[in-house]
């Protein structure tokens, strides 16, 4: 498992490098980067902490993935989970995060 960075899409806030358990991202002063994407660990942190979804996340292909890429969009307390396939097709699902350990 690994995330992309989209270099034209980051404002270099730090927000990603911040939440980043493995410290793997880092800032060049400008910028968001990922010197070893090999070594992510999957968690998803950063993809929830970018504001202007730069960082992306690639799904595996036990998961649906194949090429997928996955952001999440917040919308008050719903963190929307989009997820673009190599063919186009997106896909949204919504969840409730005042809800989601609920069970």
């Amino acid at each position: 498992m690994s995330i992309a960075i989209d270099s034209e899409k980051c404002v270099g806030c730090g927000r990603c490098s911040e939440v980043c358990p493995g410290s793997l991202i880092k800032l060049d002063g400008k910028k968001a980067y990922i010197k070893y994407p090999k070594d992510c660990w999957g968690c998803t942190s950063c993809i929830k902490e970018c504001p202007v979804h730069a960082v992306k996340f690639y799904l595996g292909a036990d998961i649906g993935g194949m090429g997928s890429l996955v952001h999440t969009e917040k919308e008050g307390d719903i963190l929307n989970w989009i997820i673009e396939a190599p063919d186009g097709k997106v896909t949204r699902i919504g969840i409730n995060q005042k809800e989601s350990n609920k069970y």
